[in-house]
């Protein structure tokens, strides 16, 4: 079993105090930030680009976690590279080239992920799990925080689980959407091993960051 991760969602952070909401989830054990970029196209918001996350950048050394939730994502890739992220993560049907696009935040020395949305099957992806450093199972509709985890997503991370073992490969599961201290114990057990979380971490036991990402991470 891979060491368990957590990715707090700056999406649920005091967007005035961006900087030191990062500090605080550095200070409080993170492992990456996750930072939801959205194009109100793709999904229905609008968040951030890549000059923010320029600018957020200079807060902390931890790993910048981007899921980009934007369409048609390939001409966007490099300007999310050259702002600092570390892992590009994008949609499969946001793509036209699937390939092309891993290669090319590969090429820019970033580590590349793929996300499926509920309704993704994970036969859009099968063929490139072999060369990619994550899936980002999407556990709710994106577009907005504070949605309900979907239940069958724990079926999903149990079959990538089961894919990653018979073939010995050595990506990342990270699930987002929902996450809480009730269903992080299952969704580890199915063989995730990165959470995200934005309202659980944020919001709970009166904002305690720290006892907050301590309770996600433990089974």
């Amino acid at each position: 079993m891979k060491k368990i991760q957590i990715s707090p969602s700056i999406l649920s952070a005091d967007f005035s105090q961006l900087g030191n909401e990062i500090k605080k989830l550095e200070n409080g054990g993170a492992d990456l930030i996750h930072v939801d970029v959205m194009d109100g196209h793709f999904v229905p918001n609008i968040t951030i680009g890549p000059p923010v996350i320029k600018t957020l950048r200079k807060y902390t050394s931890l790993p910048f976690d981007v899921h980009l939730m934007i369409s048609p994502v390939h001409k966007y890739i490099k300007n999310f590279a050259d702002a600092g992220s570390d892992i590009i993560t994008i949609h499969p049907e946001a793509t036209q080239n699937l390939v092309e696009s891993i290669n090319l935040i590969k090429n820019l020395k970033k580590k590349v992920g793929i996300s499926l949305n509920p309704n993704s099957k994970i036969d859009l992806i099968k063929n490139h799990l072999d060369r990619i450093d994550l899936v980002l199972v999407m556990s709710v509709y994106p577009g907005f925080g504070g949605q309900k985890f979907i239940p069958d997503t724990i079926k999903k991370i149990e079959k990538l689980n089961k894919i990653r073992i018979e073939k010995n490969l050595n990506f990342h599961i990270e699930v987002d959407g929902g996450v809480n201290f009730s269903n992080s114990k299952d969704i580890i057990k199915a063989g995730a091993n990165i959470l995200v979380s934005g309202t659980t971490i944020f919001k709970e036991n009166d904002g305690d960051i720290k006892n907050n990402i301590s309770q996600l991470r433990s089974m």
